[in-house]
């Protein structure tokens, strides 16, 4: 009886089989009849070739072995089916131990370094060989196939690989090695099909092993994705990094937002004479940061490369992503805005904090990419030095300047340097708040002297942070390095044109919190709205603006309820958070009195902004209505900045809404237009129109 998988089948089925390796032995000639001169292509070196042709005598014993044991080696249908007497003498076969040389200990350049790097010993090295020989020479994939009595196994399994290199598939210390050994931890070989049993399951080796080997060392397609160039730069801390890893210490640097972590890395490895290997970790997506893990380790020992990997917050939520990496046996450097956890690994890195570079190397790292192709008054150092961006980002905006500039065929100005530092903000921020791009400046503001000064000072402690509390050291390390300020007025006095005023002088952007996005009702999720801002707004280069801020920012009240201590809790974390802010942070309010005291210490300005007087409100008049709008000449301003006592908002409505109303009339704007306007803004104040304000153009107004 035979346990057959097919059969009865056509002729056509048999005419089709006798084109495949289902020959008999007698047919097989090409089996036995191997060359005896060096195989492989000529691109391989001369020792890879040798263990090609001890592998193939290898195969050579094997194949004899096979047919002197097979009595069904004339059926035509053979690998198809098992009879039951070819399995009695499969069970009473025992082998005779082969005589045949073993792999040498001295290999090929590659080879020879690939055992050095990964401690292989002679097994690893066969075994390594003969998952590597189908990849190099298609012969083997027929070999493979005969010796597996199956044309569809084209790789070795393990137990066919274990037979060739003369190790028992009984021992435990033999199946280990296709299990934890050095070979399958480092992702040198790939055991396949882990559904089927142990010692049938195939052997492949990682397309980028074979082109090492080859000599293309090509990042590997699953790590391309995630590479990240990085511009090598001391701000201070990278000998000592350089010294840990020299030990064999893998060390985690905490950083800030700019990205000199990963700078500082990589100058750390330039002085080890390293080339460096930096992945952003953001970029992960679905994949397993375990694969990633391996693969980046294993491309880093190929070439003998320092891998730098971070941020570590986007490993902490997936399942053993940080161990994967902490135990790596590389030169290793983890990257992160947060802390260390200890949990997260028993392996402890060497912790390092990125100290904060002074205003005169950021100064350097802008002239260096610049290089002189400025306009000859302008120097980059001072212009664009206030912006926290990271070498890397330095060298972007640089580039994105000189496009702008040859674009319009000139030198770079103060402009382009701001507008392409801009570009490197990133873009989580706009989720979470409305992104203003400044238009105005200091002549459209109008206000008292005073309150002019004030705000010229807040942008001069952006502007000369760094000389201050970094090389006076005139700062605190445990507060922020921020600046905070509150604008206080009644509506429409110009807190939010001051806001972008500030802003389009630093060359920022103005981020406009909506506050209804950030208030929730449910216990804590406030804070977390905030934090996110805050999270986000460290990462870009702009003023964040909070319109109407007693409405987060209000006074702590005694506690009666449960509501009354969450709310207190709320504006405690406010307090705190502000603190440790490293950006410009704007708090605009109406209401001064409804803000907790606290505040007053941790601001850093108190503007007050007053409804304007009158000839402050002639200004006003004056800019809003401008000098391309047709005017009428006897319009009245003057009158108008005289008789009605309103806010620089209340005044750009009516001028606006006088507008329209001239366009849809004839086209001049009228002091008819004007009152008729001034009537519509005084509805919608609730205010009366009276003959002691309005005079004698009383008569224009409506009924």
């Amino acid at each position: 009886m035979q346990l057959a998988i097919c059969a009865r089948t056509s002729a056509r089925m048999t005419s089709r089989l006798a084109l495949t390796s289902h020959h008999s032995l007698r047919d097989r000639e090409w089996i036995v009849e191997l060359h005896t001169t060096k195989i492989g292509p000529e691109s391989l070196g001369d020792e890879l070739r040798a263990q090609l042709n001890l592998l193939e005598q290898h195969v050579r014993a094997a194949v004899a072995r096979r047919r002197s044991s097979d009595p069904d080696a004339d059926d035509p249908y053979r690998g198809l089916y098992i009879s039951d007497e070819h399995v009695d003498r499969l069970l009473e076969r025992t082998q005779a131990a082969d005589q045949l040389p073993r792999v040498r200990q001295t290999h090929g350049d590659k080879l020879d370094e690939l055992a050095r790097v990964f401690r292989l010993d002679a097994s690893n090295i066969e075994l390594l060989l003969i998952a590597l020989a189908p990849d190099l020479d298609p012969r083997f994939e027929r070999f493979y196939g005969y010796l597996q009595d199956d044309v569809t196994r084209r790789r070795a399994g393990i137990g066919l690989a274990l037979e060739l290199c003369g190790l028992t598939p009984l021992s435990a210390s033999a199946r280990r090695r296709m299990s934890t050994g050095p070979l399958i931890q480092s992702g040198l070989v790939v055991v396949e099909e882990a559904e089927r049993p142990f010692l049938t399951r195939s052997l492949r080796v990682p397309d980028r092993v074979v082109a090492h080997l080859l000599g293309d060392d090509s990042p590997d397609r699953s790590l391309a994705a995630l590479t990240t160039p990085v511009l090598a730069w001391d701000p201070g801390n990278a000998a000592d990094l350089a010294k840990a890893l020299r030990q064999g210490h893998h060390c985690f640097v905490h950083e800030s937002a700019d990205g000199l972590g990963r700078s500082a890395a990589a100058a750390a490895f330039v002085a080890l004479q390293m080339p460096v290997l930096a992945l952003d970790l953001c970029r992960l997506g679905e994949a397993d940061p375990k694969e990633i893990a391996t693969l980046a380790g294993r491309d880093a020992a190929m070439t003998g490369s320092g891998l730098v990997a971070g941020p570590i917050e986007c490993l902490v939520d997936r399942t053993g992503g940080i161990e994967a990496f902490a135990s790596l046996e590389r030169h290793l450097v983890l990257i992160g805005q947060r802390g260390w956890d200890p949990s997260w690994t028993p392996r402890l890195p060497v912790t390092f904090e990125t100290p904060a570079p002074s205003g005169d190397r950021r100064a350097s790292l802008w002239r260096a990419a610049l290089n002189g192709d400025c306009r000859d008054d302008l120097d980059p150092g001072r212009a664009a030095a206030h912006f926290r961006l990271g070498p890397q980002q330095v060298e972007r905006s640089a580039t994105v300047a000189k496009r702008r500039a040859a674009l319009e065929e000139r030198s770079i100005d103060e402009t382009d340097l701001h507008d392409a530092a801009r570009s490197q903000n990133a873009a989580g921020l706009e989720r979470l708040a409305r992104r203003i791009r400044p238009d105005v400046g200091w002549d459209d503001l109008v206000l008292p002297l005073d309150a002019l000064e004030q705000l010229r000072e807040v942008g001069d402690r952006t502007r000369y942070g760094d000389k201050v509390l970094s090389e006076w050291l005139m700062g605190s390390a445990s507060r922020g390095r921020g600046t905070t300020a509150l604008f206080a007025g009644p509506s429409g006095t110009g807190k939010t044109m001051a806001a972008e005023v500030l802003a389009g002088e630093l060359g920022f952007d103005l981020y406009a919190v909506d506050i209804a996005t950030v208030v929730d009702k449910y216990i804590g999720e406030t804070e977390k709205n905030l934090d996110r801002i805050f999270s986000e707004a460290t990462a870009v280069n702009g003023v964040l603006f909070f319109d109407e801020a007693d409405a987060l920012f209000g006074k702590r009240s005694e506690v009666r309820d449960s509501h009354d201590r969450y709310a207190n809790v709320e504006v405690a974390y406010l307090l705190q958070r502000m603190e440790l802010f490293e950006g410009i942070a704007i708090l605009a309010t109406n209401l001064r009195a409804n803000l907790d005291d606290a505040f007053t210490r941790r601001l850093q300005a108190v503007i007050e902004f007053p409804m304007p007087d009158e000839a402050h409100r002639l200004r006003i008049w004056e800019k809003c209505l401008g000098s391309t709008a047709p005017r009428s000449p006897d319009l009245d301003i003057e009158f108008c900045a005289h008789s009605f006592e309103l806010s620089g908002g209340n005044i750009r409505n009516i001028t606006l809404a006088a507008a329209f109303l001239a366009a849809r009339a004839n086209g001049i704007i009228e002091m008819e237009h004007l009152v008729r306007a001034t009537e519509r803004e005084y509805r919608k104040l609730g205010r009366l129109c009276t003959e002691r304000e309005f005079g004698d153009y009383l008569s224009l107004v409506g009924p």
